[in-house]
């Protein structure tokens, strides 16, 4: 009699994501980002004009309807919803990787592998930032109480030159910094995993808070040259995000790469 063994299936093998990148990795990331910024630029310029004008029609809208006291909190929350933004980017560098024609259409209404997933974390990192831009409001009031706010003319002079002004630019800093690290953790390479990946949001979040633990020091580094070049671009009144968002946008996608 002959007897057939049991089949065993075999067992789902964990994604070898890297743990140990170099603290330098952040450098190639830009050059990389920065060739396909350059290779067929016009989509990827448009692209960053496309988030000017909308970042500019925001901080008009805020000055034009008196909430200019919700300004500099807004800007910070800018870079919490970002990556968010940056979909249609990663797409392009996808599209170049894979040797694929690019548009603007595709880069507007990029497909996703995981499909609506996607904006869950969408919807999170929105909520946060809303949550962000309150917590603001509640550290100015905890120091100032009722005080109406002075305006843009004189709120450079009340943060600087007083005691509680310092004080509350330090609160409101390690506040906010607890804020940038949590979404910095949560979507420094869970959106473009689900551009590329059937994978679902909490997976991806994980996966992703993980892989920036393991890597603190890169992603430091990294972290600091996205707040280095955001602080460009709003010196040059938002006009320098016409390049620097696709740039920083394209780097992402190798930085994603450069963990799998």
């Amino acid at each position: 009699m002959v007897i057939i063994p049991p089949v065993v299936p075999p067992l789902p093998i964990e994604k070898p994501y890297a743990r140990h990148l170099a603290p330098d990795a952040p450098f190639a990331w830009l050059r990389a980002g920065w060739r396909d910024l350059m290779t067929d630029a016009g989509p990827s310029l448009l692209y960053g004009l496309f988030v000017f004008l909308l970042s500019a029609g925001i901080v008009g809208g805020l000055v034009w309807f008196g909430w200019d006291y919700a300004l500099f909190p807004a800007i910070a929350g800018f870079l919490v919803f970002a990556p968010t933004l940056a979909i249609g980017l990663y797409a392009k560098s996808r599209a170049l990787e894979q040797g694929e024609p690019v548009s603007l259409r595709q880069m507007l209404l990029p497909k996703a592998v995981a499909g609506g997933q996607v904006l869950f974390i969408g919807a999170l990192l929105c909520g946060v930032m809303l949550l962000w831009l309150r917590a603001a409001v509640i550290i100015y009031a905890l120091f100032f109480g009722v005080r109406a706010f002075p305006g843009l003319d004189h709120v450079a002079a009340m943060l600087f030159t007083t005691h509680i002004g310092l004080a509350m630019l330090v609160v409101g800093t390690l506040v906010g910094g607890l804020f940038a690290a949590f979404s910095f953790a949560i979507s420094a390479f869970s959106i473009p995993m689900m551009l590329d990946q059937r994978i679902d949001a909490m997976t991806a979040i994980g996966t992703s808070w993980a892989l920036v633990w393991n890597n603190r020091r890169t992603m430091i580094v990294w972290g600091g040259i996205v707040l280095v070049l955001f602080g460009l671009s709003v010196a040059t009144g938002l006009l320098g995000l016409i390049v620097v968002f696709p740039w920083l946008g394209h780097a992402t996608w190798h930085a994603y790469r450069a963990v799998q």
